[in-house]
This record gives structure tokens, C-alpha cells and sequence, in this order.
């Protein structure tokens, strides 16, 4: 748990002292998987850090579609943005895997944002790099088909929690694949259409809630 708070961009720049002050004014949470953590439209009162799990961010349309705007794991960081902009939460956080959460009260980190402007200064890195990745998302709807979207995202989710094994790189995402539809924004059929194709070519091999990817130079040209 220490080391995974360690590399929160939170931490950062902090010495000892300090370290040990904001650790102490955080609290632990556990949730089951499917366990809603908040919804969209919530008061933003905390910021959340993820200790052990997967966590999705969802929006959800009026008519029930839903949108899958991110996945996040062990070592990433996510409700801050009600932080600087105090208005309801505009995404709402599901437990994706059985998680452990680091929270910490906006009112408790307040103060830590005009007492210490370096974590200010790193929070706000946080906002920019997740701005950046959003622009990279709206860009790929735009100009890429779908399974350039399907590699790429795949591609995302093996550098985060891909695993090396003598076979290729297994990546536990552990989405459903209406999830990773959501993720892409294309339906079920074409993503899954999209799969079966970089299997057939000897890329991957599609398993439960899992890939394993057999040929990454293969699926990054597909992502290009």
C-alpha cells in the first residue's frame, strides 16, 4: 500500500514529514465488483486513489447508452477535477474488480493546495496528462475506424496492467466486451467483429475478461 501511494502524483513533492501528515488524513474504502463508488451527478467531496483493483469512469446518456471513459488501476488517481471546479460529479466510478481506495476530503486537501503549491502543481499535471489522453480519445472517434480503436485501446490497457509470459503479453482487463464497446464508442458486434480479425492474423488471443497479445508490432500498425 505504502509503495503504490508513493508514486501518486499527490506525493510526489513531499518530504517525509509531510508524507506522513497526508497519509494519516486519508481513509480506506473496499468495494466489491460492480459496487457503485459514485454516480454522475454526485457532490464532489473526495478524491480517490486506487490501492488494489479496477475502477471505471461511465457517463450515461438519457436514453441508457452508456460511455466508458476510462479504466483505472493500482496507482491512479481519479475525482479530482471537483476539486478546482466544485460542481457535480460529471462521470460516475464503479468498482470493475473487487478494490481497495485510498479518499481523501477536499476540505482536508485544501489546505495542502495553498500551503504547498508543488502539490497543487502536481495535481494539476494529473488534470493535463488525463486532458491529453480525452483530446487523444475525441481525435480517434473522429479519424481512426473502429478497429484502430479496438487496437489502440488495447494497447493502452496492456501498457497499464499487460503481464509477460512466455506465450505473449496477457493483459486481465477485465471488461466485459460491452465494456470495451462502450470504451471505443462502436457497438458490441463491430468490436467483437474487430477481435475475431486480429485473432484470425495470429495477433491475439481473445479469453475471458483477457487478451493475450501474441504479436504487439502487428497490433500497434493496426493502431496507427
Amino acid at each position: 500500500m505504502d509503495d503504490v501511494l508513493s508514486g501518486l502524483p499527490l506525493f510526489a513533492a513531499l518530504d517525509e514529514e509531510a508524507d506522513t501528515a497526508l497519509r494519516q488524513a486519508m481513509s480506506y474504502e473496499r468495494f466489491a465488483r460492480g459496487q457503485v463508488i459514485f454516480n454522475e451527478g454526485d457532490p464532489g467531496d473526495k478524491l480517490y486513489a486506487i490501492i488494489e483493483g479496477k475502477v471505471k469512469l461511465a457517463r450515461t446518456a438519457p436514453d441508457g447508452r452508456e460511455n466508458l471513459q476510462a479504466v483505472l488501476g493500482p496507482g491512479e488517481m481519479f475525482g479530482e477535477l471537483s476539486l478546482f471546479d466544485p460542481k457535480p460529479r460529471t462521470a460516475g466510478a464503479i468498482a470493475v474488480t473487487d478494490a481497495v481506495l485510498a479518499s481523501l476530503a477536499h476540505d482536508a486537501l485544501r489546505p495542502w493546495l495553498t500551503g504547498r503549491p508543488d502539490v497543487a502543481m502536481q495535481l494539476l499535471r494529473a488534470l493535463a496528462q488525463r486532458l491529453r489522453r480525452t483530446n487523444d480519445v475525441l481525435a480517434d472517434l473522429v479519424f481512426s475506424d473502429v478497429p484502430a480503436r479496438v487496437a489502440k485501446a488495447l494497447l493502452g490497457l496492456a501498457e497499464r496492467f499487460g503481464e509477460e509470459t512466455p506465450e505473449g503479453l496477457y493483459v486481465a482487463h477485465d471488461l466485459t466486451q460491452e465494456e470495451l464497446a462502450q470504451m471505443v464508442g462502436a457497438s458490441r458486434e463491430t468490436v467483437n467483429k474487430a477481435l475475431a480479425d486480429f485473432a484470425n492474423r495470429g495477433w491475439l488471443r481473445v479469453e475471458p475478461r483477457a487478451v493475450l497479445i501474441k504479436d504487439l508490432d502487428g497490433l500497434t500498425r493496426r493502431a496507427k
